[in-house]
């Protein structure tokens, strides 16, 4: 064999020795931080869980109130404000609404008599008023009488208490136009109130009730944020400390197409018994945990699977 032959063959067992080297030093870390990754079941969730949108309670609705009309169905994505729903008091509070119409126009057309009535009244008390001056006038000059002066002095006070009179019914008057004006803005609201909107952007889930029942405790429309899932991973006690937000995680189920990846986002701080329960019959049916918050990347990937249990990895 020649020199060079021999020179190419010890440089490649030294590139081999490098690569085993290289190979066993990964293989080891892998190990090391598989062994440091911390594993439990999960359960996916929309950002802010479920929220059941329900009617509100007015006192038309105390002794029950049932669901007109539902405008929406399962999987619709919906709008924050959007009509979802309408429930059977809005015939009655529309009624309302419009008697306190009428009422308001009654009192601003009361208010405005009123007002005329004042003005004619303080119209005539001034026109007394200049009577009784110059009876006064020509009685100091020995043209007028002494009772016929006293007569315009009298008319004159009455007048002027009339006008006065006169100005409080008015004052009065404008004061009830303010509360017929609150009363409108009241049943407008409860009116407001017989509509059941989305308060947020988000899917419908589920249409709790139908048109015909009565609206209960589940309320109407059960709506999710479905454009940022999570997946609450429930670790048990004892691993939380190797837990922290920034980690990165691996969600995963038979009912996904692929392994989600996410971060961890905050660590609930509070202690539970554990609620998403494995196939495993020795598992620790008992087991206390603290729920962990994982955004997942990929939320159109889950977002049709709410409540779904899933195996979570959290890498070191």
């Amino acid at each position: 064999m020649s020199t060079q032959v021999r020179k190419a063959a010890r440089r490649l067992n030294r590139v081999g020795c490098c690569l085993v080297l290289l190979l066993y030093c990964g293989l080891l870390y892998a190990q090391q931080a598989t062994e440091d990754a911390v594993s439990a079941l999960g359960r996916l969730e929309p950002e802010h869980g479920i929220i059941h949108v329900a009617a509100a309670l007015t006192p038309q609705s105390i002794s029950g109130a049932l669901v007109k009309e539902v405008l929406v169905e399962t999987n619709d994505d919906v709008k924050a404000g959007q009509l979802l729903a309408v429930i059977d008091t809005v015939d009655l509070v529309q009624a309302e609404l419009e008697e306190a119409q009428a009422r308001y126009e009654l009192a601003v057309r009361q208010a405005q008599a009123a007002g005329s009535s004042a003005d004619e009244a303080c119209v005539h008390a001034r026109v007394a008023e200049n009577e009784s001056l110059r009876r006064s006038a020509l009685l100091k000059k020995g043209m007028a009488g002494e009772e016929e002066a006293e007569a315009a002095a009298g008319q004159a006070e009455a007048m002027a208490a009339s006008c006065t009179a006169a100005k409080a019914t008015a004052y009065a008057a404008e004061a009830d136009i303010a509360v017929a004006a609150a009363h409108v803005k009241r049943i407008e609201t409860e009116l407001r109130r017989s509509y059941v909107r989305a308060p947020v952007d988000g899917r419908v889930l589920k249409v709790v009730a139908q048109p015909g029942e009565l609206t209960a405790g589940d309320g109407v429309v059960e709506l999710a944020q479905v454009h940022r899932m999570y997946a609450i991973a429930e670790v048990y006690e004892t691993d939380i400390a190797r837990v922290r937000p920034g980690q990165q995680a691996t969600v995963s189920s038979k009912a996904l197409a692929k392994p989600l990846s996410g971060t961890v986002k905050r660590i609930r701080p509070r202690v539970a018994k554990q609620d998403a329960i494995g196939t495993d019959p020795a598992a620790r049916k008992d087991a206390r945990i603290i729920e962990v918050e994982i955004l997942l990347d990929d939320a159109a990937a889950a977002a049709s699977l709410t409540h779904l249990q899933v195996d979570v990895l959290i890498r070191p």
